[in-house]
């Protein structure tokens, strides 16, 4: 029987979750990516005996989605989860403390992590309980809250934000990738509700065990291998349009039909390739900012921090992650810093940026006083994710933008989700599902291009779980 033949744009999580969605419900997938590597920006490069990830990514537990994922492609493996969150905190001069929780109800397990946060006073604190408490019963479909600010709504609640910032400043600049005052309400209250109070494991953290390439690039293009899709990559799709037989895409000049399509690329991507009758909101897609991570890659003679990673408190640094592992061969230790929102940074050049790697850390970790730092590199990423601030939440294309047999996946698109690996993934899944129930709806029942194997799939997928 011939197999429904499914074009997949783009090879970030999106496409590739798509694509493995459609294959394994009995689609022959073409996977076309214009990089020559999948993982879109989760992606690692060999630079002089290291790998280099080109932003440091992390998961929760509460990432079904993209667990779900990896689990698929074979890489749980090569991924470390937290039995229970602890945040080890440094701040410079030495004092430490940690962010963890207990085993009781939420959001009761929080509440001892939250009381130990240093430099915080009594009347502080409470206000952060009270704020997070505050933040759990707000409605997630309520589009006003995506209209205020996190400053705002804690100015109105008489909580003033630089009172709480440290702790704002934890949780919100790395999840959110921006300054927690100019943060949309409805994204802190999704990262605080999912992730921290609707269960009490939520937010245990994961991250790659090794470089993001033996996390998801590799295992991916083995398991869309294994599954029989084709992949093709350093190839750009030049545009696509609907015909009589499904969609036509052309590649290096030339037209190729598909019975359907999914665009999974970034949004000026995505309005170029996206026929005028998808219902796109083009003027919200140019409008739909984004905001910079800046990576520092430092390595010592010498180890300078025992801990697999911590936070600072009071410091540039942000995190801080121990990525030895990444450089076989290396006797000393290597240290991957996140600068999340970091546009102040994005203006500063590798001397500069070094200069202050080499002024902050010795701040924060004592024994890099004697140690000698023998490399260094900046990485930057000016368009890591699109900017969720204030009014984000109208200029991201809803789940039914497309046009049947063209659909379309992203983080960009309103998930409900951040800009995560998690949303990304979920999208995907979305995409795969809504192709393959045109597919299904189209085909006449038995005919050689209806497969059984695409019924069963379409079963399987309704027990898939997506927000």
């Amino acid at each position: 029987m011939t197999r429904p033949r499914v074009a997949i744009v783009g090879g970030g999580l999106s496409g590739l979750a798509a694509a493995l969605g459609c294959a394994d419900r009995g689609a022959a997938v073409t996977l076309i990516e214009s990089r020559r590597w999948l993982g879109g920006a989760a992606y690692s490069r060999f630079v002089d005996g290291a790998w280099i990830d080109n932003g440091q990514h992390v998961f929760l537990r509460c990432c079904t989605a993209f667990r779900g994922f990896i689990d698929r492609i074979g890489s749980t493996d090569q991924a470390h989860l937290q039995n229970r969150l602890s945040i080890p905190l440094v701040s410079p001069g030495g004092t430490r403390a940690e962010l963890g929780r207990d085993d009781l109800p939420p959001p009761l397990h929080l509440a001892r992590g939250l009381f130990a946060l240093p430099g915080f006073t009594l009347r502080q604190r409470l206000q952060v309980v009270g704020a997070v408490q505050a933040l759990g019963r707000l409605e997630l479909g309520d589009r006003s809250n995506d209209d205020r600010s996190l400053g705002e709504w804690l100015a109105g609640r008489g909580c003033a934000f630089e009172s709480t910032a440290r702790f704002w400043e934890l949780l919100v600049r790395p999840t959110l990738n921006v300054d927690p005052r100019q943060a949309s309400l409805a994204m802190v209250a999704k990262v605080f509700q999912t992730g921290l109070l609707e269960s009490r494991d939520g937010a245990d953290l994961g991250w790659g065990r090794g470089p993001l390439q033996t996390l998801i690039g590799e295992p991916a293009l083995r398991a869309l291998d294994a599954a029989g899709a084709i992949v093709r990559v350093g190839e750009q799709v030049e545009a696509l349009r609907r015909g009589a037989g499904g969609v036509e895409v052309r590649c290096r000049g030339e037209w190729q039909q598909y019975a359907a399509a999914v665009v999974a690329a970034p949004p000026a991507v995505a309005e170029k390739l996206l026929p005028p009758e998808a219902g796109i909101d083009r003027r919200g897609l140019r409008n739909l900012a984004s905001d910079p991570i800046v990576n520092l890659h430092v390595f010592y003679d010498r180890r300078v921090m025992d801990e697999a990673f911590v936070a600072t408190i009071d410091s540039p640094l942000q995190w801080v992650f121990d990525r030895s592992a990444h450089a076989p061969g290396f006797d000393g230790q290597y240290l991957a810093i996140s600068l999340s929102a970091a546009d102040a940074f994005c203006g500063m050049d590798q001397r500069q940026l070094r200069e202050l790697a080499e002024r902050e850390i010795p701040r924060v970790f004592a024994r890099a006083r004697g140690a000698t730092m023998t490399r260094f590199l900046a990485t930057f990423e000016k368009n890591a994710t699109f900017s969720q601030r204030p009014g984000t939440g109208r200029l991201r294309c809803g789940g039914d933008v497309g046009v049947a047999p063209i659909f379309v996946a992203g983080v960009w698109t309103d998930t409900g989700w951040p800009a995560t690996m998690e949303g990304a993934v979920r999208s995907g899944n979305e995409a795969a599902r809504r192709a393959l129930g045109w597919l299904r709806a189209t085909e006449p029942m038995g005919a050689s291009s209806a497969p059984a194997q695409l019924d069963r799939g379409m079963a399987a997928m309704s027990g898939m779980e997506m927000e």
